[in-house]
């Protein structure tokens, strides 16, 4: 249903994902969207890619010979399909540009196999009362021995903690600050602006609008109207 010899996930047919889509739904009852469903996919497609380049194209072998060593179960064409986009120098450059982002995260989340929505709740039950989004980064960006991930993960901890401290001591003497989505505010502020579509130590599925109940101007404010707000507080 979902071939491997489309060059991005972005290129797969809505049919496609459609057709698997339904085939899921047939099988389970869910209680997630469709989006997060797809978007699920997408995941395991990419993966499931990964896992055949490596054990199959990464081999020491011609390129001949690549062509022929189809995985089981794989369409002959599509595999070679898959297998020349990844000789060519478009499939090389990809590679490259994914290593390269991939080295440059700075810290990887402790929350293992669980979604950060039942990290959340664990520990509201467990603490009985609600986690904010700066209290789930550190949650779920600290070892067992509650020392921080890494050295990016226990700076980003500090400027988080400083900015709320910061936002905290103005609001103490100017009743027009509003503290309302304070968290939000200060994570734009150290980490940057929200990618597109998402929202940062939620996991994947989760939009702005499901989150923040409203469209993303709540938490993303233009160049000219995040400047008016720093400079006002620091004035």
């Amino acid at each position: 249903m979902l071939p491997i010899n489309y060059e991005s996930w972005h290129h797969m047919p809505d049919s496609n994902k459609n057709q698997a889509l339904d085939n899921i739904k047939e099988r389970f009852a869910l209680e997630v969207s469709d989006d997060y469903i797809k978007k699920a996919l997408g995941k395991k497609w990419r993966d499931h890619k990964s896992s055949l380049k490596k054990l199959y194209f990464k081999k020491d072998i011609s390129l001949e010979e690549k062509l022929r060593d189809v995985p089981p179960g794989m369409l002959r064409y599509q595999w070679e399909d898959a297998v020349r986009f990844w000789n060519s120098k478009k499939g090389e450059d990809r590679e490259r540009v994914g290593t390269s982002s991939r080295q440059k995260q700075k810290f990887m989340h402790t929350a293992g196999l669980r979604s950060f929505a039942s990290v959340v709740e664990a520990e509201e039950i467990s603490s009985g009362q609600k986690v904010e989004r700066l209290q789930l980064f550190e949650i779920t960006h600290k070892k067992k021995d509650r020392s921080p991930m890494t050295s990016e993960a226990g700076e980003i901890m500090e400027k988080l903690k400083e900015k709320k401290a910061e936002y905290e001591v103005i609001a103490s003497t100017d009743s027009s600050v509003n503290l309302e989505n304070i968290d939000n505010r200060i994570i734009n502020k150290v980490l940057g602006s929200e990618r597109y579509g998402r929202v940062r130590f939620q996991g994947s599925g989760v939009t702005p609008t499901q989150y923040f109940r409203s469209g993303s101007q709540q938490y993303m404010p233009s160049g000219s109207q995040a400047q008016a707000e720093v400079q006002r507080l620091r004035d």
